[in-house]
């Protein structure tokens, strides 16, 4: 029932608007229908008075009337019913037919609802068997019997049901045109409210998470004075608000990215000066205290991860900016193959494993940064499980886009940190703790490279597993009919043919899933 009731305010008020129209209409017709059928049979009465019982009179006389007492029909209409009812039982009935009078047989029925009438000259309505409904009156006779005139309800039923046609057909015809005026006269008065509607749909389709954010014009207000006016107004000032909000927002995101473009910019040197005076102190050849020497590598590690997290802010305050990245043809094959060997060589204690398609992946972007994407997401999944976890790297390409997934079988993330663990800076718990003390930017960055390429990145974690699947769009041709170099050994075969790329290295890796464990056994990549 509820599917057919009108959801949008033009319906339910053009609705409306017809409901009570034909409320309105059932009124009138039902009252002018009762007050004609009231009017005529009044006027049958007035009749039946007038008539006074003059053909009933005539029914007095012997039951065999001869030419002196045949019952007098004179100035009787067709259809006039009179009736002799003595002690009352009826025992004479008759009709005018062509100014004649012809019997009537009366059912049992019939003689009980005459026997019925109140002998008060008042009409009452009655049905005959054999004639329909009439209006009839009785009087007092002079032999102490009843006399029953009556006149037919035929015509007034006929007068009313012809008005309740003609009503019919007027008030459809009256609603159909309501409907239809009612609906384009609802849609013009509706236009301003249906402009605030627009606006508001346009503002809630605005990425408004970050970035600069473009807020739609003001919604015209013809009369504030009115309902749609009034929310028209409140719109106005509450868009006002927000645009003010948004742009204080995108001023201090500007702010801080060139600060952190402009502080990483200037850290590089000076860190890169202590990292140089580290190891040449290093490398002195004098004797050195133990104390010293265990000071200057904590220098020189320290100076290493300030350089590492400077490069990485840097890099995301680029991307942040809108830096153009790359658009050429990318090998996805080669790179998951140069990722998963040194990941292999970074954490022999893990069990790495490939799932590639039997031809090469391509894609359009930027080579040196989907590395670095792949790159971390293989480090991610090394540096936060504990060593003999199996780690699983999957490419495959579908009709939506190429998909890179990393997979483990590890402790997982923590619930609560799962919706923000590609936020900068973001710690995991004890049990996915950095060892080696990362700078917490690795999946920040892998997501700024994917989002910069138009992709995305969804997470799936629980214990036992958790996996990281990249989708990027196939806006490149893909070399179908290329198979990848098939392994002849231990090692990489380097006379396989490479793409046409600056410095080209093809790694030699089974068509399927081949573990490659922590001794470089048959089948690692």
């Amino acid at each position: 029932m509820r599917r057919f009731f009108p959801r949008t305010l033009r319906s339910q008020l053009t609705a409306g608007l017809v409901a009570l129209l034909a409320l309105a209409c059932l009124a009138v017709g039902v009252t002018t229908a009762l007050a004609l059928e009231g009017f005529l049979v009044r006027r049958l009465d007035q009749q039946l008075s007038a008539a006074a019982g003059r053909f009933a009179v005539s029914l007095e006389h012997e039951a065999r009337p001869d030419a002196d007492n045949r019952p007098d029909t004179r100035g009787q209409s067709d259809g006039t019913f009179g009736a002799r009812l003595l002690r009352g039982i009826p025992t004479q009935a008759a009709v005018v037919r062509q100014q004649t009078d012809a019997a009537v047989p009366l059912t049992a029925d019939d003689r009980r609802a005459l026997a019925g009438l109140p002998a008060d000259g008042t009409g009452h309505s009655v049905r005959l068997s054999a004639l329909g409904r009439y209006r009839v009156n009785a009087v007092a006779g002079d032999d102490g019997d009843v006399l029953v005139t009556g006149l037919p309800l035929h015509p007034v039923e006929e007068t009313v049901h012809r008005l309740e046609a003609v009503e019919a057909a007027v008030f459809g015809g009256a609603l159909v045109i309501t409907g239809v005026l009612g609906a384009l006269w609802v849609r013009l008065s509706l236009r301003p409210l249906r402009r605030v509607t627009t606006t508001a749909s346009r503002v809630a389709e605005l990425p408004l998470a970050s970035g600069e954010v473009a807020m739609p014009a003001p919604v015209p207000v013809a009369d504030a004075r009115t309902e749609v006016g009034q929310v028209g107004t409140a719109l106005n000032r509450m868009l006002g608000h927000v645009g003010s909000a948004l742009e204080r927002r995108h001023a201090s995101e500007e702010r801080l990215r060139h600060f952190a473009a402009d502080a990483s910019h200037e850290l590089r040197t000076p860190v890169a000066n202590v990292r140089g005076h580290a190891e040449l102190a290093l490398r002195h050849k004098g004797p050195v205290p133990g104390e010293v020497r265990r000071s200057l590598d904590r220098i020189q590690a320290e100076s290493e991860r300030m350089s590492r997290l400077v490069d990485d802010l840097l890099l995301l305050a680029r991307i942040d900016a809108g830096r153009a990245l790359e658009r050429e043809p990318v090998d996805l094959t080669r790179l998951v193959l140069d990722a998963t060997d040194d990941a292999r060589a970074a954490g022999p204690g893990h069990r790495w494993q490939l799932d590639l398609p039997e031809t090469a992946v391509t894609t359009t972007g930027d080579e040196h940064r989907l590395q670095q994407a792949i790159g971390n997401l293989l480090a991610n999944a090394r540096t936060h499980t504990p060593a003999g976890t199996a780690v699983t790297v999957r490419l495959a390409a579908g009709d939506r886009g190429t998909l890179l997934t990393v997979e483990d079988d590890g402790p997982g993330i923590p619930e609560e940190l799962q919706p923000e663990v590609f936020g900068r800076f973001v710690r995991a718990d004890h049990s996915r703790s950095r060892a080696a003390g990362g700078t917490g930017l690795g999946l920040a960055i892998v997501q700024a490279v994917v989002t910069a390429h138009g992709g995305r990145i969804d997470l799936t974690s629980r214990p036992g597993r958790t996996a990281v699947t990249v989708t990027l769009p196939d806006r490149a041709p893909r070399t179908a009919d290329r198979p990848r170099p098939r392994p002849t050994g231990r090692g990489r075969d380097r006379t396989a043919p490479a793409p046409p790329r600056p410095a080209p290295r093809t790694l030699e890796v089974s068509p399927r899933a081949r573990e490659a464990g922590p001794g470089g056994e048959e089948g690692s990549c």
